[in-house]
């Protein structure tokens, strides 16, 4: 809970700190991988309450990175930290945020996959297109070919390539700023 909270105060200090419209958001990046328990946690109980309960998705330009503490193999083989489910759900949420063109909806469905993780059920996450009522087609095409292993690679090169780069996940940052105190209180 506390984390939560000074989540909400960091948010509040940014936008009280600066006027701003609808095309000046506050820029919120959030760098995870599947199956990591504090970035379900995370997802699940803390960002979708601050973007939804407090109604702060209006004045949030939220980007969502799946790749996290996954490795490239010299034979650019992925190495996840939680097993082959994590690479593969890492695909299936890339591809989401590729195709579904609303952001609140590629955030219900992510933040329903990791739901399924903190209740043990993460390879039921194909039920929650069904729940959402979301075309299965399109997410499982791009999650089937080269399409989603290309878009995995692009945020590995992001995720990679942070100054400075992330220690530990979730990683957040606020206007291209991490949020390095808030983040040590993810981690149990």
């Amino acid at each position: 809970m506390a984390s939560y909270l000074k989540m909400l105060v960091v948010f509040f200090l940014l936008t009280m700190a600066r006027s701003y419209c609808d095309d000046d958001k506050v820029k919120l990046s959030l760098y995870y991988e599947a199956l990591c328990p504090y970035c379900s946690d995370f997802i699940v109980n803390q960002l979708s309450k601050a973007l939804y309960e407090l109604n702060l998705v209006s004045i949030v330009d939220l980007k969502l990175v799946p790749w996290g503490n996954t490795q490239l193999a010299p034979n650019n083989a992925w190495i996840c930290q939680h097993g082959p489910d994590e690479c593969s759900i890492d695909v299936v949420e890339a591809c989401a945020i590729d195709l579904l063109p609303q952001h609140g909806l590629r955030f219900k469905l992510i933040e329903c996959i990791e739901r399924l993780n903190l209740e043990g059920r993460h390879g039921d996450w194909k039920s929650c297109m069904n729940t959402l009522k979301i075309n299965q087609k399109p997410i499982m095409d791009c999650y089937q070919s080269r399409k989603g292993f290309d878009l995995e690679l692009r945020f590995a090169d992001e995720t990679n390539h942070l100054n400075p780069p992330h220690r530990f996940v979730p990683w957040v940052l606020v206007n291209n700023n991490p949020l390095q105190e808030v983040n040590s209180l993810f981690i149990y």
